[in-house]
């Protein structure tokens, strides 16, 4: 699967999603931000990184952060997303009376302390 494109980075979305029973975000321009975001983050660092969070470029400090991250599944059950919006449970539409969910961060702030250290 070529994920350096938009179209490889959908069908592999779309394999996430089947895998979860999750559904992709309805709305073509957040979709379409993220799905570019996930691409550009794939050419810039060899892997498709969260595009709403600070990632390092070191795969080993950003590993929580491979889409989809570690956090999506718990985020998903609770609030319906995933911290992007990207993922979405399949019921999100009929159930969530909004079309975006703010989901706390889950990331442990040591995690976003070290991706900062690493900048230094």
């Amino acid at each position: 699967m070529e994920m350096e494109t938009k179209e490889g980075m959908m069908e592999y979305c779309n394999k996430v999603c089947k895998t979860n029973n999750w559904i992709l975000n309805k709305d073509k321009n957040t979709l379409n931000d993220l799905i570019d975001g996930l691409v550009e983050n794939k050419k810039s660092y060899d892997y498709q990184s969260c595009p709403c969070r600070l990632a390092s470029g070191n795969r080993n400090l950003d590993r929580d952060l491979i889409c989809p991250c570690d956090y999506a599944k718990l985020d998903i059950k609770e609030y319906g997303a995933c911290y992007c919006n990207l993922y979405l449970r399949p019921d999100f539409y009929e159930t969530i009376e909004k079309e975006f969910v703010i989901v706390p961060e889950r990331r442990p702030v040591e995690k976003e302390k070290a991706v900062l250290e690493y900048f230094k």
